[in-house]
């Protein structure tokens, strides 16, 4: 082991790199790690951890607004975009210190610099220092597409979304996938005129079909523009103000334009080709079921990756990485049945196989659904209505998916994401008890939908019914 500095060095500080690192210490391993830019990955510096927080802010004006209904009377109240956004950042600097605090309590040495591969076992550091080590393991993540279009630097993507002076008047969001949804609808809420450009005629297309119609019913419905097969041409900027140019549109204005676009792999210039590490068509690391690259003792998790680029699914891959590599345990990271949310306005949740999915390869499928108004929605005045929706295989009863756009629908599908991964039935669900008052009690009290499988006309039941 002379030969070597360590027995394993990690690019990468984000949740994968993170966790792999931890646990590969925990072994006795000698783990060094390295970091361009800050400790904790896109997740906590600039994803999902500030986006969450941003979101908890934006959600007091509308609860703000419902006060009255609920017999509160508030006098003239105010927003400070600049009080918001500075508490997130102190927020996001305070986890970035309990992560380089986690680092040195594991004896994890940390290079706070950029590292490229110098063949199988080897990395150079930006200060020119090299490393050795047995194994390697690129957790470097995923950056912002941008679109190549004239006029794209006058955009800005989710990274500096964080740091705007203040709130835009008129914001422009390219895309119409989870980050583009989330954002317009903080936005939206802080007071943005926000205006949707979806270059197809899908929003969220991984999601069900019902819960992506449902959510653009409801983001127009409260004032959201939306421009399906919108091809983004130009951005001009005049005087003051952005215009961004639309084949068949007319100009759409805006103060800032996000480009919410996808994410595409950290690769370039990561010097894999010297090391022998091959790439797909997108620039994603090429892994197999272990993480391991085509280069020896080379591996790779995470966004690099272009698997499921999910927070917890690259935590789960670092940790089942370090576990078989210096536990020597015999576990995989398990992709099937991962669930999703989009924080939007309703959120979004689901988990397992679409009703198109599930007719695909299953054929002939039951489709259960509630489509109620929320009892805190029905008091407040506001006509916005959940909907859960539960695919089952025809023969066997086991569910199949279960998909939900609502109030607190990521935190009520968890617990349920444990059911449909332990493979129970509709029976399963029809035999709980319900939960009364709650959303959550629609997950059993669901009703078959007739084939083929249609959303109903929307009733005036609410979820505060009591059945008999």
């Amino acid at each position: 082991m002379a030969e070597f500095d360590y027995d394993l060095l990690v690019v990468g500080a984000g949740s994968g790199g993170m966790r792999a690192a931890r646990v590969a210490a925990s072994h006795g391993a000698r783990v060094a790690l390295a970091e361009e830019y800050q400790v904790g990955g896109t997740c906590v510096i600039r994803g999902c951890v500030p986006k969450k927080m941003l979101l908890y802010g934006s959600q007091f004006a509308q609860q703000l607004g419902q006060a009255a209904r609920f017999g509160w009377r508030l006098d003239q109240p105010s927003f400070d975009w600049l009080s918001l956004r500075d508490t997130v950042q102190a927020e996001v600097q305070r986890l970035r210190g309990l992560y380089e605090s986690t680092l040195h309590g594991h004896g994890i040495a940390l290079f706070p610099e950029r590292a490229v591969l110098e063949g199988e076992q080897g990395v150079r550091l930006a200060s020119g220092r090299e490393l050795r080590a047995r194994v390697i393991l690129l957790a470097n993540g995923a950056r912002p597409h941008v679109p190549d279009i004239q006029g794209s630097e006058h955009g800005l993507t989710s990274n500096e979304m964080f740091h705007l002076p203040q709130v835009p008047e008129r914001l422009v969001v390219v895309g119409a996938g989870y980050i583009a949804n989330e954002f317009a609808g903080i936005f939206h809420r802080l007071g943005s005129r926000v205006t949707l450009l979806n270059r197809s005629g899908t929003m969220l297309r991984d999601y069900d079909h019902a819960l992506s119609e449902r959510l653009l019913q409801l983001s127009q419905a409260q004032g959201i523009g939306y421009h399906a097969n919108a091809a983004l041409q130009r951005i001009e900027r005049h005087a003051d103000e952005l215009l961004v140019r639309v084949a068949g549109l007319a100009p759409v204005p805006a103060d800032v334009v996000l480009f919410a676009t996808g994410r595409r792999p950290n690769t370039e210039g990561l010097g894999l080709e010297r090391a022998g590490v091959r790439c797909g068509a997108d620039g994603a690391i090429l892994v197999d079921a272990e993480s391991r690259t085509s280069a020896p003792g080379v591996y790779a998790v995470g966004d690099v990756t272009g698997r499921i680029q999910l927070t917890p699914v690259a935590i789960r891959e670092g940790q089942a990485f370090a576990e078989r590599v210096f536990g020597g345990a015999d576990v995989l990271a398990d992709e099937m049945l991962v669930p999703a949310a989009v924080f939007s306005d309703p959120p979004l949740a689901m988990v397992g196989l679409t009703e198109r999915e599930a007719r695909r390869r299953h054929g002939k499928v039951h489709v259960y659904q509630a489509d109620f108004r929320p009892m805190r929605n029905a008091m407040a005045g506001s006509g916005e209505r959940a909907l859960y929706k539960m695919v089952v295989h025809a023969e066997t009863d086991v569910v199949l998916g279960l998909h939900m756009i609502g109030p607190d629908a990521p935190e009520i599908l968890q617990a349920a994401a444990v059911a449909v991964r332990a493979g129970l039935t509709r029976r399963a669900f029809d035999d709980t008890v319900a939960l009364h008052p709650t959303m959550a009690e629609e997950l059993v009290l669901m009703k078959k939908m007739p084939e083929p499988a249609q959303i109903p006309e929307p009733t005036d039941m609410e979820s505060m019914k009591c059945d008999t």
